[in-house]
């Protein structure tokens, strides 16, 4: 059967919220208060004020076949039986735009089946040779999943309660409230050297985009310097030209939180003072935006802003939560000692630990440069954690140590099977093309079976 028989696509543009994930996360305990996209579902609202436009979104009602945010489980379909009528669903686009498709035989509808239905869209100015690059995704602030070609997301979204039970570090309540979403986003196993080869407007507009929103969540933690030349970059393209009239201190002063992730401005009762020092983040960002040539265009700049989020190891990961023991230093300490949630980042080059509370790089690792394995508590500890046991070698007043990090999370089969195929990847690359490139990764033979009973190790494994 041909796509356009069963399925029609309404692009509807909508204020994007992000990708909704607290700021910091804090997923490891029940969350006082839902998120501002639960609130505007619960209140039931029909519009939704964003920079002084209002824009008209889709708001689920208990009769409704489908919302802007999810797959309505109160039809028979959704369970699996038949229905005569069709199955709407929405996929978010990282761009502020939103697909409403109705599916006529939603159930059998794969991940696959929808991806062709975007790339034959003319508005979004797709070019259809760049199908690898992008996956539909279905992710909360919970947990994120890349769904395969043969997936089929509304049998996903009907086993989601299931997935966060095994997969979510969250309370049974949180778990309850939890409303997953489809969405179009980079393809984790997409190469790097492939997209920067990449000239299409239309792929590179949703690449900056997805970047952009990374950047600004501190999941791409870098320096503050980075921050401010990026959301120069991101003032550009979004306010047009430098305008000395209209751009002054002050306002960018009052839209800062828009170009610059939290981790980069300073404590706000210090701001006012601070603001005006020259090497703030505020008067930086400033500049960096005044030097930006008025006639650059909007193809150069986001390619721009890509170039400098290809330089970083961690960009095009895919980010699983977690939680490390930090070290015990004194009495205090050891009283008040909690483990420390974590994000999990692992793309084709190698796993990259990041503290989710400031946005810093604890730990980044090549695949040639460390071993792993994956440890499961015993049945007598099946309340504990699994968790993933990273080996690597440093240098210590000139000896070699070597060091284990170990990773307690519900997602470490996860990670595991991600790294898994990453490292088969890789040697099925070296026994096809050899070359000088991977004789590093030759020469250190990650095995995953190389871990000794290191380190602080509650359970038995």
């Amino acid at each position: 059967m041909e796509n356009e028989k069963y399925v029609t696509v309404i692009p509807v543009e909508y204020p994007r919220p992000g990708r909704l994930y607290p700021h910091p996360p804090h997923q490891y305990h029940d969350f006082i208060e839902k998120d501002a996209h639960e609130k505007a579902n619960s209140q039931n609202l029909n519009y939704h004020e964003h920079s002084g436009t209002v824009h008209r979104i889709f708001v689920p009602t208990k009769h409704e076949s489908c919302s802007a945010n999810e797959f309505d489980n109160s039809r028979p379909d959704y369970q699996g039986q038949d229905s005569s009528q069709n199955l709407r669903v929405c996929i978010y686009l990282m761009n502020d735009v939103v697909l409403q498709m109705e599916l006529e035989d939603g159930k059998n509808t794969s991940a696959s089946d929808l991806v062709q239905c975007i790339f034959k869209l003319e508005e979004l100015q797709l070019n259809e040779c760049a199908k690898d690059i992008f996956a539909l995704w279905m992710s909360s602030n919970l947990l994120e999943l890349q769904l395969k070609p043969f997936h089929k997301p509304l049998l996903v979204r009907s086993k989601w309660m299931n997935l966060l039970s095994r997969f979510a570090h969250a309370s049974p309540s949180r778990q309850l409230r939890d409303e997953p979403i489809l969405s179009f986003q980079r393809n984790v196993f997409y190469s790097l050297n492939d997209e920067q080869k990449l000239t299409d407007l239309g792929v590179l507009e949703l690449l900056y985009e997805e970047a952009k929103c990374n950047i600004l969540e501190g999941r791409y933690p870098c320096d503050v310097s980075q921050y401010t030349m990026l959301g120069g970059i991101q003032a550009r393209l979004e306010l047009g030209p430098y305008n000395t009239q209209v751009h002054s201190n002050k306002y960018l002063r009052s839209q800062k939180n828009r170009f610059l992730p939290v981790y980069a401005r300073h404590d706000p009762i210090t701001s006012w003072l601070r603001s005006r020092m020259k090497n703030s983040a505020e008067v930086r960002l400033l500049e960096h935006y005044k030097k930006i040539p008025s006639n650059a265009s909007e193809r150069v700049l986001q390619r721009r802003y890509l170039e400098v989020c290809w330089s970083f190891p961690f960009y095009g990961c895919a980010f699983f939560q977690g939680q490390i023991e930090e070290p015990v230093r004194g009495l205090t300490s050891l009283l008040l000692h909690q483990d420390m949630p974590i994000l999990v980042g692992i793309n084709e080059r190698g796993i990259y630990v990041i503290d989710n509370n400031d946005a810093k790089l604890l730990l980044g690792l090549k695949y040639e440069e460390f071993s792993w394995e994956l440890g499961k508590p015993n049945k007598q500890n099946y309340e504990s954690l699994s968790c993933i046991f990273i080996q690597f070698v440093i240098t210590e007043n000139g000896a070699r140590v070597s060091k284990l990090m170990q990773i307690f999370s519900k997602q470490a089969d996860m990670m595991d099977a991600l790294i898994s195929t990453f490292v088969a990847q890789i040697k099925e690359k070296m026994c096809s093309s050899p070359s000088d490139e991977l004789d590093g990764f030759k020469n250190s033979n990650p095995s995953g079976h190389c871990i000794g009973q290191m380190g602080s190790l509650k359970f038995i494994y």
